[in-house]
């Protein structure tokens, strides 16, 4: 039970380390290239490169961490990342860089992990908050942006760099010692796992959310640093300071998206999500001074930690059967997502001479993002609408304004002998048993009519030709402005003998 209670905290700062070892090149960058002769293409690549491995790689940590435990996938992590952070010390040109760079994506790999193993430690209530906790170690990268500046300023950027090693080593041996060697695995074959999945709108869509909101948190965490310094002129350690306070407000949402994400719908939080960064979008496009600048990031920061958050609620929510592998795929875009903006918005400041059209492109996106969030919100209703008709136990059919049938349900079919097939299109009164006249039909809709509602029983028809006495309420569905667009009638079969005839 101890071992089980150091879980989340020991998987939590394994992703602090994580995050801090894939943003050396980033918060570092300013200082490299005062040593090794970069361009600005090449500067971009360089911070951009380690995003590349390390999104890929999520896709394939998720299934694994499934099939062998987060234990040893962090210990096996840690040990191969000693090397290309090793190599990244000793480089010393472009080449270098970018070689060291992508294989230091595994770091960025680790989070598909804790996302896949936290949520088996703990009920479908608080996944929300516990995935939102461990993703308090995007820290990581505002640890490293906050104080690799101030040791590199010290003791020179490659000794910065060989200080992670250190990290490393220990974070190694403590998941071998405290990590749970009896976590629960599944060993369904990853294609099985695919095939599952790969069908389901859902799963896109919400790739394409964290592309957004996770991939802005990344983009934004390698691309201010040196982007401070060259546009607004500020020192190398007060970018840092900037981009640390960004990440810092991004990560600390994060928990709280997920705790409203278990609290709150967690499509309406998404909504207020994009909404935001649609707006911070359009306010750095057009800000003029570092002051309104920063609130644009801030505003994004605090967008996008709280959409990471509610995000991975969803995921256990739609895909308990898949954690693994959809926990992959969706980070593993997410990253990708922070891999493109920073080489766009070069490239469109070497044609355009600012970034202003990238930055609308965000808002953009994220106005797009709404919309898509606001049709999912719909579907969930119209589904859980639609669950509810089929799981009632008594028959219910379900007409236009004109009587004509649109939906039965099971419990339908049970009593009447009628398929969903066969009684869709048909009208309303297609079972009457001819047992009732005119004036009893008349008297049912004027009843209807005025008061939105009746009951009664009334002698129809089986498929069969047997007549049976049904005891129905009708209810008649109103629109926004009090006009009738639909009757659902709810009903079961009754014994004759102990119901009087109206």
């Amino acid at each position: 039970m101890k071992q089980k209670k150091a879980i989340l905290p020991l998987q939590t700062l394994s992703l602090v380390l994580g995050f801090a070892v894939w943003g050396i090149l980033s918060s570092l960058i300013v200082f490299i290239k005062d040593g090794i002769p970069l361009t600005s293409g090449q500067l971009s690549l360089v911070t951009a490169v380690p995003i590349i491995l390390g999104s890929i790689l999520r896709v394939p940590f998720g299934y694994w961490t499934n099939k062998y435990g987060a234990r040893l996938m962090f210990l096996i992590s840690f040990v191969v990342l000693l090397v290309p952070v090793f190599y990244i010390s000793r480089a010393d040109s472009f080449a270098d860089l970018i070689i060291g760079g992508l294989f230091l994506g595994v770091s960025g790999a680790t989070f598909s992990v804790g996302v896949t193993s936290i949520p088996k430690y703990y009920p479908r209530e608080k996944h929300g908050l516990v995935n939102g906790i461990y993703g308090l170690g995007n820290i990581g990268s505002a640890l490293s942006t906050f104080f690799a500046p101030i040791l590199a300023t010290q003791f020179g950027w490659r000794s910065t760099v060989q200080f992670y090693l250190i990290l490393l080593i220990i974070f190694a041996i403590a998941n071998f010692f405290i990590g749970d060697r009896k976590e629960n695995k599944s060993s369904v074959p990853l294609m099985e796992q695919i095939k599952g999945i790969y069908k389901n709108e859902k799963l896109w869509l919400l790739c394409f959310f964290y592309f957004i909101t996770f991939g802005s948190f990344v983009a934004f965490t390698v691309f201010l640093p040196n982007h401070l310094v060259q546009h607004f002129g500020i020192s190398k350690i007060d970018a840092g300071l900037r981009t640390a306070g960004f990440v810092l407000l991004a990560t600390i949402m994060r928990p709280v998206g997920g705790w409203l994400g278990d609290k709150l719908n967690p499509f309406k939080i998404l909504s207020f999500v994009f909404i935001g960064l649609t707006i911070g979008g359009i306010m750095l496009a057009f800000s003029p001074s570092i002051m309104l600048y920063s609130v644009g990031c801030l505003l994004i920061g605090f967008c996008s930690g709280t959409g990471n958050g509610t995000l991975f609620k969803l995921v256990p929510l739609y895909f308990s059967k898949q954690a693994g592998i959809a926990n992959g795929l969706i980070s593993a875009l997410g990253g990708l997502g922070g891999f493109f903006p920073p080489l766009m918005l070069s490239a469109l400041l070497a044609i355009t001479g600012h970034y202003a059209i990238g930055f609308m492109a965000l808002s953009m996106v994220a106005l797009c993002s709404l919309l898509l969030v606001l049709y999912l919100y719909w579907q969930d209703r119209v589904k859980l609408a639609e669950q509810i008709i089929q799981s009632t136990s008594q028959a219910v059919l379900v007409t236009n304004k004109k009587g004509i049938i649109i939906n039965v349900n099971p419990a339908y079919t049970a009593v009447t002998g009628y398929t969903a097939d066969m009684a869709i299109g048909q009208k309303s009164g297609f079972l009457k048993s001819g047992r009732h006249d005119k004036e009893f039909y008349e008297s049912m809709w004027k009843g209807l009519k005025e008061n939105n509602c009746w009951s009664g029983n009334i002698w129809n028809k089986k498929r069969n030709g047997e007549a049976f006495l049904q005891h129905i309420t009708i209810n008649a569905v109103q629109n926004d402005v009090g006009e009738t667009n639909y009757y659902v009638g709810v009903f079961s079969e009754v014994d004759p003998t102990l119901a009087k005839l109206i």
